[in-house]
């Protein structure tokens, strides 16, 4: 067969069977017109190898599953050797995720340094507690009615004053978490949008709305309150130092807890996958209470506040 019909009946483009010819994986006959001919055999090749190239293995590392298939087996990884190279694959896949990661924690410590650097205290405090007008209000999808009653994890988790907390060992009196989406910085844009979903805007000010009530609430019998998102814990800490909270913000970049208590989620721009606003009462190690959704977040306390009142 000719090339364009090779190439067609492969699924791939005539340029990619010649880069495959140049590398030798396939070896066209030569027909006495200089035309190449290309065999079943080598539509076989090149279909092995784009079906490789899916999962990660290059070209250049598809040779010993074409010397499998040329020896006879059904399967190009029927061989030792290309269990080898899938083996060196995945370890050249693991290693470019480390330099990713470590590439990753760079960014946002210098975009914590940055962020702390560039922004005084006083510039990013104002009007942290108006939201605009016309968000969207949530509505109770029934995502968080398992939870009264239901103990906590025994999950640690890093908290943003660089200690940890067990979830699971919280002590005999009521502890707030109060679980949101993210906490925008400022001069950085949210994701694409966010005021168009329904509970998502409103992080800063039910953070701010929290440390003002945060006397309020301890008077009332609390005894911790924390904040939780799957930001990471260096994030956390400077949103905690850059809006004066008086309590802890812990870290769950995992979502284990999510994973944990079946608790809601959803997906952003941008973002991936981020907590929906939701607050617990924990008491004696089991859920007391479940605040979702929450709107509006900006005086979130307060509705907690009043709760603790009326259960004394």
């Amino acid at each position: 067969m000719q090339i364009g019909e090779l190439a067609k009946r492969s699924g791939v483009t005539v340029k990619a069977v010649r880069y495959y010819e140049s590398l030798g994986l396939i070896r066209p006959d030569r027909l006495s017109n200089g035309y190449r001919d290309y065999r079943e055999e080598d539509m076989r090749a090149v279909i092995e190898v784009r079906e490789l190239a899916v999962a990660g293995i290059t070209a250049r590392q598809a040779i010993p599953f074409l010397n499998c298939l040329s020896l006879g087996h059904e399967h190009g990884d029927d061989c030792a050797s290309s269990l080898v190279a899938y083996r060196d694959a995945i370890s050249e896949i693991d290693r470019a995720i480390g330099s990713l990661r470590a590439k990753r924690y760079e960014l946002v410590q210098r975009l914590d340094q940055s962020a702390s650097r560039t922004f005084t205290e006083e510039s990013t405090m104002a009007d942290l507690n108006t939201l605009p007008e016309g968000l969207p209000i949530p509505v109770d999808d029934g995502a968080a009615d398992h939870l009264p009653g239901v103990s906590m994890p025994a999950l640690t988790l890093q908290t943003s004053d660089g200690d940890r907390v067990n979830l699971g060992e919280l002590g005999a009196g009521r502890t707030v978490i109060y679980l949101y989406p993210l906490t925008g910085r400022p001069g950085a844009d949210l994701p694409d949008g966010w005021e168009s979903i329904p509970g998502a805007r409103g992080c800063t000010s039910e953070a701010c709305d929290f440390r003002d009530h945060f006397d309020d609430l301890r008077s009332a019998g609390v005894s911790a309150v924390y904040g939780l998102s799957s930001q990471s814990v260096n994030y956390q800490a400077e949103v905690a130092k850059r809006l004066r909270l008086p309590f802890t913000m812990l870290s769950d970049e995992l979502f284990q807890v999510a994973d944990a208590l079946s608790l809601p989620t959803f997906i952003a721009p941008g973002e991936g996958r981020l907590y929906s606003r939701l607050t617990l009462i924990v008491k004696h190690g089991q859920i007391e209470h479940v605040f979702y959704p929450i709107f509006p977040p900006n005086t979130h306390a307060q509705q907690v506040l009043a709760w603790l009142h009326e259960h004394p």
